[in-house]
C-alpha cells in the first residue's frame, strides 16, 4: 500500500530565497565593481555593434511583426528598432554574444554573464521612457550597473561549483535565472513576486547544449543568450501579474529540478554573494574565440612572429603540441571537418591554424570566405591535422584554483628540419584581472573601433564622452544613453 503523498507547500528553497535576498537587500559599495561594470557595459554594447555588420545576426533582429513600432518601448542600440521589452533584450542578447566576443566566466560552468545585459538594459530603458511620459523620473545609468553587477554575481556564484555542462544543460539557464532576479527587482516586484519570478525561471524549459558540440555545433548558440535574457523579462512580467510561483522547484522529490535534470545532486556554493564575480570577470580584448583559446591564440601569434624571423612559415611546421587545461580539451579540441563559423570558433586547432598562418584572428576569419578558399582554406585544415592537445594537470589545478583563475595554454612548434621552437607559455589572457593594466586600453580602443563601425564622428566623440567617465554615466538617465546609439 503506498503511502499518501504530502501537499503541504513548503518554504522557497534557500537557494531562491537566497537569489532574492541579494538582489533586494545587498548595497554594492565597491568602486572597483563599478568601474569594471562600466567597462563591460562599453565592451559589451560594441560587440553589438559589431555583430550589426553580419546578416546572420540582423536577420534575426526586429520586432516580431515588421513595422510594430512601441510608444515609449526600449530602443534597440545601433538600430532605429523600439520594441517591447521582451523583444528588445532578445535583440540586445543576441546582438552581444553573436561574435563570441563578450566577458566571459570560467569555473565548473562557463558562461558570458554580460549576456544578461540584453534584459537589463532593455527593462531599465522601457521604465525610464514610460516614467517621463507619466512625469516621473527615469532611473540612471548606475541603476544598469548595479544590476550588471549583481547579474554577474549570481551567474558567476552558481557556476563556480556547479556544473551545468556535465549533465548536458546550456549554461544559459543561468542567465535566464540571473536576469529574471535582477529585472524583477527593477520592475518593483515584491520579494515574494521576486521568489514567484526565480522559481519560474528554474521550472522553465532549459536548453541542451546540443548545438555547441559535434556534430550539431549551429549559429544557436549565437542567439541562445538573448533567448534567455529576454525569457527572464517575460517570467518577470509574469510574476509581476500576481502569478503563482513554486517553492520548491529545484529541491521536490521526483519533478524538482535536482532530480530531473542534476542527477539528484543539490546545488553547491563556494561564497556569499557579493560583488567578486564583476571584480574578477575575463574580458575577451585581442581575439574572438572561445574563451578556453584566448591564452593558445596569444601563444600562436607570438610564434608567427618567431618564425618570420628565422624566414619560416606554417608552411615548414611538422608538428603543434598544445599543453593545455581539461575544460579545454573537453569544449573545444575537435577534428574533422567545420562545417559554420560557429563551429570554427569553438576548435582550437582552427583558431591556432590562422594566426600561425595569417598572424591574426578576426570575427570575418570564421566565415566561409576564408575557411573554404579552394587555397588557404585546404592550408588552414591541412595545418589543424598537425595539431594535437594534452592536457597538463596542474594548468587544469590552476584554472580552478579561486585565487589563481587561470586559462593556460602552452604551444611547442617542430619544424620539417627538425627543429623544436621554444615553448610559448601563456597563462593568464589580456583580459584577465592580473593584466587590467595592459587590457583597458586595449578594451577602449576596441570600443572606439566598434563605435566607428556604425556612427559618425560627432555621435563617436558624444558616446565615448560619457561612456569612459565614471560620474558623467552613471548620472545620466538610461534613455538618455540609449539614444546616445540610435541611428
Amino acid at each position: 500500500m503506498s503511502s499518501p503523498i504530502s501537499n503541504v507547500r513548503p518554504k522557497p528553497d534557500k537557494v531562491i530565497v537566497d537569489i532574492v535576498d541579494y538582489v533586494s537587500k545587498y548595497k554594492i559599495t565597491s568602486p572597483l565593481a563599478y568601474e569594471t561594470a562600466r567597462n563591460c557595459l562599453i565592451d559589451t554594447l560594441g560587440c553589438g555593434l559589431e555583430a550589426l555588420e553580419y546578416p546572420a545576426c540582423t536577420k534575426l533582429l526586429g520586432p516580431i511583426v515588421p513595422g510594430t513600432v512601441v510608444p515609449n518601448g526600449a530602443k534597440v542600440p545601433g538600430t532605429q528598432f523600439q520594441l517591447d521589452p521582451v523583444q528588445a533584450a532578445f535583440n540586445i542578447g543576441a546582438m552581444i554574444r553573436w561574435l563570441d566576443f563578450n566577458d566571459t566566466w570560467l569555473a565548473a560552468e562557463w558562461g558570458h554573464p554580460s549576456d544578461n545585459l540584453g534584459g537589463i538594459l532593455a527593462v531599465a530603458d522601457w521604465i525610464s521612457r514610460n516614467n517621463l511620459a507619466a512625469g516621473k523620473k527615469p532611473l540612471t545609468m548606475k541603476a544598469v550597473l548595479t544590476g550588471m553587477i549583481k547579474a554577474h554575481e549570481i551567474q558567476g556564484c552558481i557556476a563556480l561549483e556547479n556544473s551545468f555542462n556535465k549533465v548536458g544543460l546550456d549554461h544559459v539557464v543561468l542567465v535566464k535565472v540571473a536576469s529574471t532576479a535582477v529585472v524583477a527587482e527593477m520592475l518593483g516586484l515584491s520579494r515574494e513576486e521576486i521568489v514567484n519570478a526565480v522559481s519560474l525561471a528554474w521550472v522553465d524549459g532549459q536548453s541542451l547544449r546540443t548545438y555547441r558540440h559535434a556534430p550539431n555545433t549551429g549559429s544557436r548558440k549565437s542567439w541562445a543568450a538573448g533567448d534567455a535574457t529576454s525569457r527572464a523579462v517575460r517570467l518577470a512580467l509574469i510574476a509581476k501579474t500576481g502569478e503563482m510561483g513554486y517553492p520548491s522547484v529545484l529541491s521536490a522529490k521526483t519533478w524538482g529540478f535536482y532530480d530531473v535534470l542534476f542527477k539528484g545532486k543539490p546545488f553547491q556554493f563556494q561564497r556569499k554573494y557579493g560583488s567578486y564575480v564583476m571584480e574578477n570577470v575575463l574580458f575577451k580584448i585581442s581575439f574572438p574565440a572561445e574563451f578556453h583559446s584566448q591564452t593558445g591564440v596569444e601563444a600562436a601569434m607570438t610564434l608567427h612572429q618567431e618564425l618570420a624571423k628565422r624566414g619560416k612559415t606554417a608552411a615548414d611546421i611538422k608538428k603543434i603540441t598544445i599543453r593545455t587545461h581539461e575544460a579545454c580539451i573537453r569544449i573545444i579540441d575537435k577534428k574533422g571537418p567545420l562545417d559554420n563559423p560557429a563551429d570554427r570558433d569553438h576548435c582550437i586547432q582552427y583558431m591556432v591554424a590562422v594566426p600561425l598562418i595569417f598572424g591574426r584572428l578576426t570575427a570575418a576569419d570564421y566565415e566561409d570566405n576564408l575557411a573554404k578558399d579552394p587555397v588557404w582554406g585546404k592550408r588552414i585544415d591541412a595545418l589543424r591535422e598537425l595539431i594535437e592537445c594534452v592536457e597538463d594537470k596542474q594548468f587544469t589545478k590552476d584554472y580552478h584554483d579561486p585565487d589563481k583563475r587561470s586559462i593556460a595554454n602552452a604551444l611547442t612548434v617542430e619544424l620539417k628540419d627538425g627543429t623544436r621552437l621554444k615553448e610559448v607559455v601563456v597563462e593568464y589572457p589580456i583580459g584577465h584581472k592580473r593584466r587590467r593594466k595592459d587590457g583597458i586600453p586595449l578594451l577602449e580602443a576596441k570600443f572606439r573601433t566598434n563605435l566607428a563601425r556604425r556612427f559618425p564622428a560627432k555621435q563617436q566623440k558624444a558616446i565615448l564622452e560619457v561612456s569612459l567617465d565614471q560620474k558623467k554615466l552613471e548620472a545620466m538617465p538610461v534613455n538618455g544613453y540609449v539614444d546616445l546609439y540610435v541611428i
